[in-house]
């Protein structure tokens, strides 16, 4: 909340506590958790906003002692006190003492030219704007401490509420069993994991959650400041906190594994049939609130700038519509192995990452002199050519006026400029991929991997820097962030304080460069680490590494957390075991089985409760996103604080949907959508808030050769940012409409059986699309046609949505997994082939039961037994092909290989490679690359598999009969009153599902709505009056797709209306032409 709203309601409030009476003043605040309110506002840095809390507090504490004593000392309210007037004390680094301060003395001075007025000046009317004392606070040095300090000793100092000691007996016990935790898992990275150091952990995580559960015993205050959340992170990441580097990370991961499948099965199994709350659920609530206590990332509030055209030299000559900061490139005077940069001050984008201008430096100062003059010269044939002096808006404190800084440009001569001197980077995603298989078969027992040192051979030349080190005001920048924003995090201290706003702009930044030749090698030590955890995955079933490998952060991005580190950690981790929960119980299963406790192999198709994906949404994060958002500068994300892209990238699940969809126009498609275009029915594509609009192409397309056509244009248009509408050869009918259509016609087309493209391609999968595999061996022709339709495919998608286009394409849920870059594994089958996927879970049962037994028999050369269903495997003739597909041999050799009890372990393997990894996987490189050409497919990753499908292809369920009336227009001759019109509403909560997509087909031209349902629709669908020209009952219905228009005649009878309108819509479809 802005800090003047803030105030403001804090004075109201402050003034309803003072001059209400206590049986009054009881009953205003008893249905509300005011101590919980009063410790959150104490999180807040201004003097102003804590002073007034401490004065509400002394208020109540002064008319109701007895009402609020307990509940203060229950939400830390004494605890804020303490901290605010002994903050030399050691509170053992606690997230609430972390959270709770004021500003330094700046806050108290008088405040410069340009920024914000003191809230002490906010509400009073009386004072001049004019005043010399409209910038000085009126509040002394010492009063928040003073009066926290007397509030203290007036009502709180007592043995029982020492914060030294532990504030309640419930924090006591929550503290002693976080300690209790903490020593196991100490000894556990000590020596080797026990049966019973196992047991100690599962009767102590099953004390803890029994706590937990209890749901008013436990307070905010008292669940983050015990430490659980810390103690129950390091648990489950093995000790392994803040990134730290591991020794044996196959061990390491393998632990990790085990442990989260027991807190899973341990959150899962203890779940009160009685209650209507799961535990899971619980904790993920108490977690939530957690978060909301102790976070406090900033918004930046807007930086007013004249709305112009403006061009930014650095990293690459072009246009903006948002002002460049003015830099000047110093080096290091120590350092003598780079160049003086040549320019003196230049335009920088301001945001950009830094490691972009980082690229755009780095070969201009290195001592390669024939590089170097050659990049000054096509720098100064840049400039002369598209640069122009332009007027300033003041000075700079330099001295220089902003007319001998800032050129003006113009813009139209502009266009015919190339953008940048240095190539744009390309997608190295193929090249990645092949450095990691390199890891994958270098790493060895000891660690070692040669990337390091050939990495190390390549920048060990003192005159050639790998890369480069940029300091502001003597601070290093972090590379991973803007210019903007690095500028805001210096001069603000927090991001969020005030600062001049017209100084911003005009002021000039000298930024010092340096060497920095060691990210090679940080970059070779990350891939072995990912290396590792891709080796190890290939050789386990239970594949949770790949979730592991982004439960961590680096030391610096951990930091920019701060408290609210630990909360995310766990809240990612329970997001984890939610989304994994299938595998989690068929695992326990399958252990249940091996052991012999259990001969009913039924209970690994179970049904599983599941959380809503909305509960691990922080409402209060959310809503600061969508304001961040709001900023009429927020043209990308490099114009938000850091912190939004950090968690969308590392935790996209604190953020609601819509926000996320929001975020992800800004970060891959360059601006925001429209409010009626939020997930896409509609309008063209084009961004909102005056932001630059992509222009249109039109395409003729031929009806008899779709996908002919639609190869043809996409393999024009795909690269480009331009939004394609489609007209029909011979047919008069373009815009959204046709366009619509088109994309659901070359849906229907890659339906089509025979492509080769799916898994039972002969007919429509209920369990969606999944891709067919094909033999890693294979080099057919066919199989080339398939790898071409999956490249065309991956366009139409990434087009599709980067023009806000329904699709009507039914993928497996396991497919959007490959989409968003996730692997998938045993448990993945089930998904998309239900009689595959719980045949080869059965077979691991199986297997497992045999390891069990041999493992368990005194003489392990003796064989075993073990029989599925009361059959032996050799019994069922299983040779190693992949079923339903005889031509896929799964192993080379002349003889016919068949399965037995021996060998069914390497079946089973196999069969899961060929399924989901091996068998598809040119096929999905195919599709990923398609994608890429239109925008990175990374940007997917905020995204579930879910939500991928709502983004792309709507909503499942069209429409309710409680929502027809509420957003269906009837204009022209019809009113909601109309007998016709009562006729059709009731004739459209008859239809079936078909019926209603052939409808929507028919009006809108896609057979889906878009996110939101029909309240989404845009424009909204109108009814209208058709005037026949012969009789009522001898018109049909006649539409406007792109106005999603329907002129409805007036029929005499609802049976009428009906056969008409099934007719119009089953037979009137495949054309476009005046009606």
């Amino acid at each position: 909340m802005n800090l003047f709203m803030c105030y403001g309601c804090l004075s109201i409030i402050n003034k309803l506590v003072h001059w209400t009476t206590s049986d009054g003043l009881h009953r205003l605040l008893q249905t509300a958790n005011f101590s919980s309110f009063l410790a959150g506002v104490f999180t807040r840095k201004d003097h102003h906003v804590i002073l007034m809390a401490l004065q509400i507090v002394d208020a109540i504490m002064l008319k109701l002692p007895h009402v609020y004593l307990n509940s203060f000392i229950k939400e830390g309210v004494p605890y804020s006190l303490y901290v605010l007037f002994s903050p030399d004390k050691d509170l053992k680094g606690s997230p609430f003492s972390d959270g709770i301060g004021v500003e330094n003395d700046a806050a108290l001075k008088p405040a410069s030219r340009g920024v914000q007025r003191c809230p002490c000046f906010a509400f009073d009317i009386c004072q001049s704007s004019k005043s010399p004392e409209n910038g000085t606070c009126k509040l002394e040095k010492d009063t928040v401490q003073n009066l926290a300090k007397r509030i203290w000793i007036s009502y709180f100092e007592m043995e029982s509420v020492n914060p030294e000691k532990g504030v309640t007996d419930v924090l006591q016990k929550l503290r002693t069993l976080s300690t209790a935790l903490t020593v196991l898992v100490n000894e556990s990275q000590e020596e080797a994991t026990s049966s019973k150091l196992e047991e100690d952990f599962f009767d102590l995580l099953h004390q803890i959650m029994s706590e937990l559960k209890e749901e008013d015993s436990i307070s905010t205050f008292e669940f983050v400041e015990s430490g659980l959340i810390k103690s129950l992170v390091d648990y489950l990441s093995n000790g392994r906190h803040i990134g730290q580097e591991v020794a044996h990370a196959a061990d390491h991961f393998c632990t990790m594994g085990k442990r989260f499948e027991v807190f899973g099965q341990l959150l899962m199994s203890c779940t009160d049939p009685a209650s209507e709350k799961s535990l899971i659920l619980a904790l993920i609530q108490r977690l939530q609130n957690a978060l909301s206590s102790v976070e406090n990332f900033p918004v930046i509030p807007s930086h007013a700038y004249r709305a112009r055209n403006y061009y930014a030299t650095v990293p690459s000559g072009h246009c903006t519509p948002y002002p460049c900061l003015k830099v000047q490139f110093v080096r290091e005077k120590e350092d003598n192995c780079l160049r003086d940069y040549a320019d003196d001050i230049v335009n920088v984008d301001p945001f950009v990452p830094l490691e972009e201008i980082e690229g755009y430096l780095l070969p201009r100062v290195r001592n390669n002199k024939t590089v170097n003059s050659t990049l000054r010269s096509e720098d100064s044939k840049l400039k002369d050519s598209t640069c122009s002096p332009s007027p300033s808006d003041s000075s700079t404190p330099q001295g220089k006026s902003a007319e001998d800084i800032a050129p003006m440009v113009n813009v139209d001569e502009l266009q015919e400029v190339k953008p940048n001197l240095l190539s744009s980077p390309t997608n190295t995603s193929s090249s990645a991929q092949k450095v990691m298989d390199a890891a994958e078969d270098s790493v060895d027992q000891e660690g070692h991997n040669p990337l390091q040192q050939e990495a190390s051979t390549s920048t060990d030349s003192e005159d050639t820097p790998a890369s480069l080190k940029l300091y502001l005001e003597g601070q290093e920048l972090n590379c991973k962030s803007t210019l903007y924003q690095s500028i805001l995090k210096q001069q603000t201290g927090t991001e969020h304080d005030s600062m001049s706003i017209a100084t911003l702009w005009s002021r000039v930044y000298k930024i010092t460069y340096g060497r920095h030749a060691t990210t090679e090698r940080i970059h070779c030590k990350r891939s072995h680490d990912e290396a590792t955890l891709s080796l190890l995955c290939e050789k386990t079933f239970f594949q949770y590494t790949p979730y592991f490998c982004r439960m961590f952060i680096s030391n610096a991005e951990a930091e920019e957390l701060g408290p609210s580190y630990d909360v995310i950690s766990l809240l990612k981790s329970l997001e984890g075991i939610n989304r994994l929960r299938f595998h989690l119980m068929s695992r326990e299963t399958t252990r249940v089985f091996a052991e012999g406790r259990t001969d009913d192999l039924n209970k690994l198709n179970s049904a599983i409760c599941e959380v809503h994906q909305n509960e691990f949404a922080n409402k209060k994060l959310t809503e600061k996103l969508e304001q961040q958002m709001r900023n009429p500068i927020a043209a990308s994300v490099g114009a938000m604080p850091s912190w939004c892209a950090l968690l969308m990238n590392w935790c996209p699940s604190l953020f609601g949907f819509e926000a996320r969809c929001k975020y992800f126009h800004v970060a891959a498609l360059g601006r925001l959508p429209n409010h009626t275009q939020s997930t896409s029915h509609g309008n063209n594509g084009s961004g909102s808030s005056g932001r630059h609009q992509n222009p249109r192409k039109k395409i003729l397309v031929h009806r008899n050769k779709i996908l002919e056509s639609a190869a043809h244009m996409m393999e024009l248009h795909s690269r480009q940012k331009v939004v394609l509408e489609v007209e029909y050869s011979e047919e008069v009918g373009t815009g959204l409409g046709p366009t619509l259509e088109f994309y659901t016609l070359v849906c229907h087309e890659f339906q089509r059986s025979g492509l080769g493209m799916w898994r039972d391609d002969c007919l429509v999968s209920l369990f969606g699309l999944f891709p067919r595999p094909w033999s890693p061996s294979s080099s057919s022709i066919v199989h080339s046609e398939v790898i071409k339709k999956f490249t065309l495919l991956g366009h139409i998608v990434a087009k599709a949505i980067q023009d806000g286009r329904l699709l009507d394409l039914p993928f497996a849920k396991a497919f959007y997994k490959l989409i968003l870059g996730k692997e998938l594994s045993l448990y993945d089958i089930q998904s998309f082939d239900p009689a595959l996927g719980r045949a080869l879970l059965e077979f691991q049962a199986v297997v497992e039961r045999k390891q069990y037994l041999k493992s368990h028999c005194e003489d392990s050369s003796r064989d075993v037994d073990v029989l599925l269903r009361n059959t032996k495997i050799e019994d069922m003739c299983l040779d190693f092909s992949l079923p339903g597909y005889p031509d896929y041999v799964l192993v080379s050799g002349p003889d016919s290989k068949m399965v037995n009890l021996h060998n069914l372990e390497e079946y089973v393997a196999l069969m899961v490679d060929a399924t989901t990894k091996s068998g598809i996987a040119r096929q999905v490189e195919a599709f990923k690359s398609g994608f890429d050409q239109v925008f990175p497919i990374r940007h997917l990753k905020v995204f579930t598999e879910e939500e991928l499908e709502r983004l792309l292809c709507g909503e499942h369920v069209l429409w309710n009969s409680d929502e027809l009336l509420d957003h269906i227009k009837f204009d022209h001759g019809y009113t909601i009153s109309s007998p016709p019109i009562a006729n059709l509403l009731e004739i459209m909560k008859e239809f079936d599902l078909k019926q209603q997509r052939a409808f929507l087909q028919f009006v809108t031209g896609a057979p889906r709505l878009p996110t939101g349902g029909l309240a989404s629709l845009s424009p909204n669908l109108t009814i209208v009056r058709k005037h026949c020209s012969k009789g009522i009952d001898d018109d049909l219905p006649s539409v406007m797709t792109c106005a999603n228009y329907l002129k409805l005649p007036p029929y005499s009878s609802k049976e009428v209306m009906r056969e008409k309108l099934l007719y119009a819509i089953t037979e009137g479809q495949g054309s476009f032409h005046l009606s």
